[in-house]
């Protein structure tokens, strides 16, 4: 019994030192980005009015919206182009010696435009202000194919980390013999708004000015190698 149990210890290990050792293994991070000029911009258009009696604030505001929409589309805006991004009316009220005391009612309409033609946005903000907006703002730019713009990114990204990988694998004596996985760490990369404020002008003030820069798209990975 003794040399039976001698036996099966030394076959395990000889089965163990047969097994071939797990593969070394480099993991590197790459990082790129893509800056592109955007060719969208999204402005937001707001109307607030006034009154003292709700329907009358809902009612002169609904006509102040309505001209800048019809302002909008003589200037060539697509109907698609413009939707309503928050509808609001409330009492203001002022507190005085610990009471309440109501005010005038508060109507607020506020539309996001896509200019599909980023030289225009501009000239479609003072359209809307002359038109009876009140305010303008949150402007901000993208790209129409932001996915290829990411793609891109991604795809620098994991060359970078793959050379990073094999430049580490070669101060070691080392080389890289396969990539055995990648990782996407991308955050979200959304263009930086822009905010903007504007009251009405005069008819022939200077056009607004935007300056769209550039948007950069950033990509960011994990690269896991072996070595031979």
């Amino acid at each position: 019994m003794r040399s039976l149990i001698v036996v099966m210890v030394l076959s395990m290990a000889a089965a163990a030192s047969a097994q071939p050792a797990p593969p070394d293994v480099i993991v590197a991070t790459g990082e790129a980005v893509v800056m592109r000029a955007p060719d969208r911009a999204f402005v937001t258009v707001t109307v607030e009015t006034r009154a003292k009696a709700p329907r009358d604030a809902q009612r002169i505001n609904a006509e102040a919206m309505t001209a800048v929409q019809q302002r909008l589309d003589q200037a060539r805006v697509p109907k698609d182009a413009v939707r309503t991004r928050g509808y609001d009316l409330q009492q203001e009220s002022d507190f005085t010696n610990g009471k309440r005391v109501p005010r005038e009612f508060v109507a607020r309409n506020a539309i996001e435009v896509r200019v599909d033609e980023v030289g225009r946005a501009g000239e479609l903000l003072d359209i809307a202000v002359q038109s009876g907006a009140t305010a303008t703002g949150g402007v901000r730019f993208d790209l129409r194919d932001r996915e290829g713009a990411e793609r891109e990114a991604l795809r620098l990204a994991v060359t970078d980390a793959r050379a990073r990988a094999e430049a580490a694998a070669a101060g070691a004596g080392r080389a890289i013999d396969r990539v055995i996985k990648v990782e996407d760490l991308r955050e979200s990369g959304s263009p930086v708004p822009r905010p903007m404020m504007a009251m009405a002008r005069a008819a022939d003030a200077p056009s607004t000015p935007i300056e769209p820069g550039l948007i950069e798209i950033h990509a960011r990975v994990s690269l896991t190698a072996s070595m031979r």
